[in-house]
């Protein structure tokens, strides 16, 4: 071969490496399984507005992503439940949370009898559920705030989340507001000490088991519900209206939240009062480090949080997510430009 043509394939050589490099820059991320439909769909899409960018995203629940990320084994972390301050100081650097959708936890049930019924609870009887203080179908308790129905004489199978989830965070976040006792034996976190009942992991775990077991009842999110066909009951909200889950209902819930959302955005809007509010509603946020350490990466991933929160927003209601208020939009791509990028 002559020195050109050595030269030539090595010029060859060296732009199909950078080329190569260049398309296999991964970014990790952990964490909700409550965001990951959308999350997965994001991930999947975005590889088409920039094709060097690949994502690895990891759907062990809110705890494990928090912990992922405060190890920096992860550039993303995904919860849906924002970082407490405790949480917060514990981290080795200062963590920006940004809001992603919004969603609905749901209580669904295994009930074949009463599958194409209207069942309706309330917060305190969910909390009284999952307390261990009413344990059959057939309680008054229940049939008082269903009229016409019959319920079976049948043990309720509670069934919650095993792992650190932000699922859990939301449901308990809302039992806290309606419960009193709730409050004081069992209170709201990631991972809870349960009185009661049987523990899936993952959203999928728990809707498996709600599907295997009659008799069953379990927080899920909305999409996993709809997703797997299994009833989900109607709840009481702060307004005393009887509201099934819906987009509609979730986006009534964040009206009041886009008015008054905290600049660091961390902000619960379970229980929220409105007529049309359905009352386990949540954001989900995308949590990244204020200080990136990678220019590279660091560049990537703001880019991918303003698409996300622009020409993303338009996947979530297919996914069955509420799209993020415009007042809420407008501060986010404000606060993205908090984040610090190192030179190059």
């Amino acid at each position: 071969m002559s020195y050109i043509g050595k030269f030539t394939w090595l010029i060859t050589f060296l732009l199909l490496f950078i080329g190569t490099a260049r398309s296999q820059m991964l970014i990790n991320g952990a964490g909700s399984t409550f965001g990951y439909p959308i999350y997965s769909k994001w991930f999947d899409d975005y590889t088409k507005v920039d094709a060097d960018v690949r994502f690895n995203y990891q759907s062990i629940g809110s705890g494990g992503g928090i912990m992922m990320l405060r190890n920096r084994t992860v550039n993303i972390g995904a919860t849906d439940a924002p970082l407490s301050d405790a949480q917060a100081r514990a981290m080795p650097a200062a963590v920006l949370h940004f809001p992603s959708v919004l969603g609905a936890v749901v209580l669904m049930y295994n009930l074949p009898e009463l599958k194409t019924q209207n069942v309706r609870l309330s917060g305190p009887l969910i909390a009284n559920i999952y307390l261990g203080k009413i344990s059959r179908w057939n309680d008054p308790a229940i049939s008082s705030l269903n009229p016409g129905l019959k319920f079976p004489d049948e043990a309720i199978q509670v069934v919650h989340r095993s792992d650190g989830s932000g699922t859990t965070y939301i449901f308990a976040d809302y039992l806290s507001k309606v419960s009193p006792e709730w409050t004081s034996r069992v209170g709201r976190g990631t991972s809870l000490k349960w009185p009661a009942g049987l523990g899936g992991k993952g959203s999928e775990g728990v809707t498996g088991l709600v599907q295997q077991t009659p008799g069953a009842v379990g927080y899920v999110e909305l999409t996993y519900a709809l997703t797997n066909h299994i009833p989900v009951a109607t709840i009481l909200n702060h307004d005393g209206k009887w509201i099934a889950p819906s987009l509609k209902g979730v986006t009534a819930a964040a009206a009041g939240a886009s008015a008054n959302m905290p600049a660091d955005f961390r902000v619960s809007i379970t229980n929220e009062g409105g007529a049309l509010a359905y009352p386990i509603s949540s954001f989900t946020w995308l949590l990244v480090y204020k200080q990136q350490q990678d220019h590279t990466k660091g560049e990537a991933i703001v880019h991918f949080l303003r698409w996300a929160l622009t020409e993303g927003q338009k996947d979530a209601a297919p996914l069955n997510y509420a799209p993020l208020p415009q007042a809420v939009i407008s501060k986010e791509l404000e606060a993205l430009n908090q984040v610090n990028i190192p030179p190059s």
